[in-house]
This record gives structure tokens, sequence and C-alpha cells, in this order.
């Protein structure tokens, strides 16, 4: 059984939400929980109750996750964020679609009685006595529980009804990881029915106690015409991972440029389906070309972001507005607006192109040598000479079309930044997208007749068409052996798997933890080692080197008194377990780097089970109030709950089982269409049994399909690491 799962999440849309705000409108973002764990927080889209998220994520977990959360949020500036709603989907549930969940799912109210979370360690017995039996239960501890007081913990107490009677522990005060040790004894009459009773519950001087919870070559073109046009982009993706694995990435996609070109007979029709060249090439830019696009995209995305200027072309859509300094105002005129947005349009697309045109070099080798392959494939399939600028236009339909132009348009989806533009910036962001496409259509007639009001552009479209077939002519001229001294020398660069600003804990005084402040340095993440530096551009001095890692975890709220701190725990030169506490800005950067720290250090030997949440302040662990520093952690860790980012190593395991479950789905189709193409050539059935042969490609994918499910099928079933049977989840 595989190590861990992995769960493609996408978050479409809300309607018809209700209002939290005395405005009659919300602010909703959704956050997103693997049982009960944050792991994804979208971004807020501001006043609406039709929210449009738009948002993708891959999450890998332990394949023993009991459900995935999804809470519908309102953002609140002054006070805590309101709940608005949950949807919440099990294991289970999750499994009985194995092509996925799609579709609308109505919100459910959040009663805090029925938040549950944590569990529960019991040990149970049965004392035979001369007179009667006793059922004896032992509450040893809890984990985990849900924080429900303001400072962000609980007072738990558990209370124990069997046969009638009820019994309860002490309370143990602010923990969410309370430990009792307390024994309890009930008569058990013989032939009785009724179930012993175990609630956790937390302890409240004035209000009432709050409910915690209850413990109980061929193949190709066959598997497009069998992928269905839903499940195109997944299987494009995944054989494209694989090849690039395997540094096939550019001898598969060139495959799959003659096999569109063999197919098309007209050449404006070349690249615009979504066959699976498409979405392949799509995903070979995404995951081989991000770290490129933000490079030269990023600077003009965040110029427009900080300028945040009123642009329009359209003159239907002009709202003149006041302008001058105080006392002088007067009525902006609609030619000075659209004058004036021209301008500003101009200098963005010349700014891009201008960068783009710099960024030859700076281009991957394999990204480069793909597109050598697509111009010359495309040169040799339509050579005349009024196709001229065919070449030219299949590369730009990539990274122009379908690379650079919805990058522009959605910049928190290319991790260009972390939020979703407001309206006013969405609109300037979507009118240089529109002029990045005509310069991408070679400024064609057609292009320009759509939308006439474009025209203010043209200049600068026309002169950016130049430099963009002379940056193609430079891109594609790569030869071999320059390719392969390229990535060699990409190779030994090895950039950082993840960096950006963080505040590291320092501690004040004497003791362990008597203060505390958090100081903010530039931090590093490589294959190697977490480092710092004052600047990005300082001397890195090195933290933690990789290899010592033995976990990252979050930190209780109530530790720091801080939110969004995370902790990793690594030994020292002499053996010995240290914890660096760094704090992070929101909640998906916390994420990040719990995520990128967990993959590289996922292989490392001795890593932890569990940890403490909470600090060692004075004498004990603010979490579960042990006053032994080194007792084992009172709560699992999670070292397989990751997220997928863009600039992950590749998983050629993961990409090959995912391919290997689509392809299931689609065997009887397939061993369908091998038997109607047997029967057209004469040729044989397809051999089942081992040592057998088969000859024709389609053949041996059955045979290798049938030959791992029999694998699968004999083998005795992998599962992780069992939890202890008496460690209960809490259910309602």
């Amino acid at each position: 059984m595989a190590k861990r799962s992995s769960l493609s999440i996408r978050i479409v849309e809300g309607k018809n939400l209700p209002a939290k705000d005395i405005t009659g409108s919300s602010d909703p973002y959704c956050i997103v929980k693997v049982d009960n764990e944050p792991i994804i927080r979208t971004a807020t889209v501001w006043k609406t109750l039709c929210p449009f998220w738009g948002e993708e994520y891959q999450v890998y977990l332990s394949p023993s996750f009991h459900a995935v959360a999804f809470y519908v949020m309102d953002e609140d500036a002054l006070s805590r964020d309101d709940v608005i709603g949950k949807v919440c989907l099990t294991r289970d549930a999750l499994a009985a679609h194995p092509k996925g969940f799609s579709g609308w799912a109505h919100l459910v109210e959040v009663d805090p009685d029925e938040e549950v979370q944590g569990e529960i360690h019991l040990r149970l017995e049965v004392v035979r006595g001369t007179q009667a039996c006793l059922l004896r239960c032992s509450v040893l501890e809890a984990r985990d529980l849900a924080p429900k007081d303001r400072n962000g913990a609980s007072d738990p107490f558990v209370r124990v009804r069997y046969n009638g009677r009820t019994q309860e522990t002490s309370v143990v005060k602010k923990s969410c990881y309370p430990r009792w040790n307390e024994t309890f004894e009930f008569e058990l009459k013989e032939g009785a029915a009724e179930a012993l009773c175990v609630e956790a519950w937390d302890w409240d001087l004035v209000s009432r106690n709050d409910f915690l919870g209850k413990g109980p070559g061929q193949l190709i073109p066959l598997i497009e015409e069998m992928t269905s046009t839903e499940c195109r982009q997944d299987v494009a993706t995944n054989l494209l991972k694989l090849f690039l694995g395997q540094g096939l990435a550019k001898d598969f996609l060139d495959l799959l440029f003659q096999l569109e070109l063999g197919r098309t007979s007209e050449a404006n029709t070349l690249f615009r389906s979504n066959s699976l060249a498409s979405k392949s090439m799509e995903s070979f830019l995404k995951v081989a070309g991000m770290r490129y696009l933000h490079g030269v995209l990023g600077p003009i995305i965040n110029k427009v972001f900080e300028e945040k200027k009123y642009v329009e072309l359209d003159p239907s859509k002009v709202e003149v507005k006041d302008v001058g300094c105080s006392g002088l105002h007067r009525p902006q005129t609609e030619a000075e607006v659209l004058e004036q947005s021209a301008q500003t349009l101009r200098a963005h697309l010349g700014a891009l192109l201008s960068a783009l045109s710099r960024s030859v070099r700076a281009c991957p080798a394999v990204v480069r040598a793909t597109f050598r392959q697509l111009f010359r494939r495309v040169r040799e399939r339509f050579p005349g000479a009024q196709h001229e600028n065919l070449p030219f236009i299949a590369v730009t339909s990539f990274l122009c079309l379908r690379f650079f132009s919805p990058a522009i348009m959605a910049p928190k989806l290319f991790h260009l930044r972390e939020r979703h533009a407001d309206a006013r910036t969405s609109r300037t962001l979507l009118l240089l997208a529109k002029a990045v496409q005509n310069v991408g259509n070679m400024d064609m007639q057609t292009s320009r007749a759509k939308e006439a009001w474009m025209e203010p552009l043209q200049p600068t479209v026309r002169q950016g068409v130049a430099q963009l077939k002379d940056f193609i002519t430079k891109l594609v001229d790569i030869e071999e052996k320059e390719e392969l001294d390229l990535q060699r020398a990409l190779s030994l660069q090895a950039p950082p798997v993840k960096e950006g600003p963080l505040f590291i804990h320092r501690t004040k005084g004497k003791g362990p933890l008597m203060s505390s402040s958090f100081k903010k340095l530039h931090f590093s993440l490589t294959t190697e080692a977490l480092s710092f530096a004052k600047t990005p551009s300082s001397k890195k001095s090195t933290l933690i080197k990789l290899a010592s890692i033995r976990a990252a975890e979050k930190v209780e709220e109530k530790s720091f008194s801080s939110s969004h701190v995370m902790q990793v725990i690594y030994t020292d030169d002499t053996g010995q377990l240290q914890t660096a506490y760094l704090q992070c800005k929101s909640v998906n950067e916390l994420n990040q780097w719990l995520s990128a720290l967990r993959k590289v250090s996922i292989n490392n030997s001795g890593l932890l089970g569990s940890y403490h949440p909470g600090i060692f302040r004075g004498d004990k662990w603010s979490c579960c109030h042990q006053k032994d520093k080194t007792d084992l952690g009172c709560d699992k860790t999670r070292s397989r709950v990751t997220l997928q980012e863009w600039n992950d190593p590749l998983d050629h395991d993961l990409e090959a089982q995912l391919l290997y479950q689509h392809l299931l789905g689609l065997e009887a189709a397939l061993r369908e269409k091998h038997q109607e193409l047997s029967a057209g050539a004469g040729a044989g059935s397809v051999p089942t049994g081992p040592g057998e042969a088969p000859e024709d490609p389609l053949a041996q994918l059955l045979q290798v399909l049938h030959d791992l499910r029999e694998a699968h099928a004999s083998s005795p079933a992998g599962s992780p690491p069992a939890e202890p049977t008496c460690l209960l989840p809490l259910q309602t």
C-alpha cells in the first residue's frame, strides 16, 4: 500500500452565502482541514455573497486520514472571523468517487457542540470477583482536543457513564493535551446491553461546560482517444512529469507534436484544441518554466498591483472622475481617461517585451530545446511562404496564449501574488493580457477586428511582434551540446526549495523561555540545510543541517500569544534534541514552510512519532503540564501531510501510481479496442499467462496492467503503522 495518498482539491466558487456584516455582505474565504489540521487558506473575496476563488491545490496525506473539511469563513478586521458554514467529506465518501467528486455542496451550520476533534486514550478491563464482575475504565490521556476558551486552550475533564452511574475526572487547566491517569469501576451486570459512554468536556467557571467529544507511438493516441475531456489535463500532467523525471520530456512532447501535426490540415487550427499535446505542453511549461515566468513577469505584475491606476480602453466602460488639486477639481474627459490608460498599458507592455527579449539565457534549456523541436516540426509540416509566421505562432500559442496571458490574468494561481486582484487591478491585468495575446497572434487582422478599441496599443503591438520574433529566433537557436552544458550548469546551482522572511525566536534572561521575542531574518531552505541571513543578499549562516531534522510541526497559539508559529526539532552535534521556533506572517505561509521542511526531511532516520505542541516554560510543558523536559510528546507528528508546490521535486512513483489508476479505469475499453484491432488485423488475443510476451504495444500495456493487478492482489496488504488499539478518535 502506498505510504501516502494524493488528493487534488479545486475550490471554485460559492453562491447565496449568508450576510455576516452589517453592510449586508460578507468577506468570504475558505479553510481546508485534514483531520482538524488546517492546511489551506484561500484568498479573501471582499464584499460578496457569491465569491469566486478558482484555486487548486494538491495535498499529500497519510493513507490513514479520516476526513477533509471545508470551512467557509467571513473575515473581520476588528473581531474573530465568523464561521459561515462547512462541508465535510470522509475518506469513505471520497473513496466512493474514484474519479473524483465535482459539484455543488450545501454548507451546513457549524454547531460548536458538534465540532469535535482529538483522541482519547482509554484502558478497559473486566475484573471478575467472587460475587460480581466489575468494568474497570482507566482514563489515561487525550491529545489534540478542540480549543474552547479564548486563550486558545481548554480546561478538559472526562465524564464516564455506565449502568445509570456517572463519574468524572479532575480538571486539567489550560491544556488540549491533558493527562489524567484516573481509574473508575462500575458493576457489570450479566446480560446488560448498555454501552459505556465516555465524554470529554471543557470546564467553565461561569458559562456552561462545552462539549468536546465522545469516544467509540500507438498507445498515446489510444490513451488520448479513451480519456475523457475532463480527465485529459490530469493524465497529461501525470505523463509529462513521468517523462520529465526520466529526462524524456522533450522526446515525449516531440511525439505529441508529430501526432498533432499529422492530423492537422488547416494551419489556423494548429494547437487550438484541448488535445493531449496542448494539455501536456501547458503542464510542461508550468512544471519546467515557472521559475522563469516569475523572473520575467514578476516585476511587471508587482508594479501593476502597486500603482492601482484606473485603466480602461473601452469607451462604453469609461468612468469619468474628478481630477486636480483641492478647490480646482474638474471632470476628467473621456478622451483623457482613454489616453492615460493607453499610456499606462503601453508602458507595461513595453516593459514586459523588453524583459522577455533579455531572457533567452534565463529560459531553462529543456524548454528551449522543446520549443526548437516544435518550431522545426511546424516548419517541416507547413513549408510554404504563406506559412512563414506559423512556426512563430506555434511557439507563441503556448508561451503567450497558454502561459504568460493566463498568469497575467490570474497571478495568484501562478504563485505571483498571495491575494487575488481587486476589480480595478483585474481590469488592468485583463487589458494587458489581451495586448500580449495580440502580440502572440503576430498582430493578425482577425484579432484586431474583434476589439477595435484596442487600436491605441497597435504601435506597441507591432513593435512587440518584431521583438517577439527576434526573441523566438534566438530562443530556438540551441544545439545539443549547449543544451547539455546548460542543464549541467543548472543542476550544479540547486535553487532553494523555499526561501523568504521569517521571525526566529530569541530567549531573553535566564532559564528556559522566561520571556521571548522574535527577530526577522531571511531564511533559505535547500536540500542540504536551513540557513538564514540578515537580508536576501547577505552571507548565509547554517541554522540546521537537513539530515538532523526530526520533525516540523505547529505550535499552540497560546504558547507565545502569537499565531502562525512552527517548531523545527533537530539534533545538535552532541545528538541532543533542540528546537527552533519560527513565526510566519500567515497560515498559508506557515503550511507552505511546514510542507517544504517535511518533504526534504521525509527520508531522514530517527523521525519523531510524537512531539509537544506547546513549549517548556518554567518547570513544565505548556501543552500537557508534564514536568520532565525529555518527556515523550503528547501529540502525534504529521510528517506526511504536505502540499504540492510548483517547485516540488518530481515524484516519479506517485505519477506512475496515478497513471496506473487511470489506466485501470480504462482497461475494459482498452481491451475492447484491442479485440477490435486484432479482428481487423487477424491477430491473436492478449496473452494472460506468465512468460507469454505479446508483440503489439497495446497488448503489452494490457499485459502489464494484468500483471500489476495480480501482483497487488497476491501481496499482503501493506499498511502504515497502526495506532494503539486503545487510542480512540473522538466522535459525535
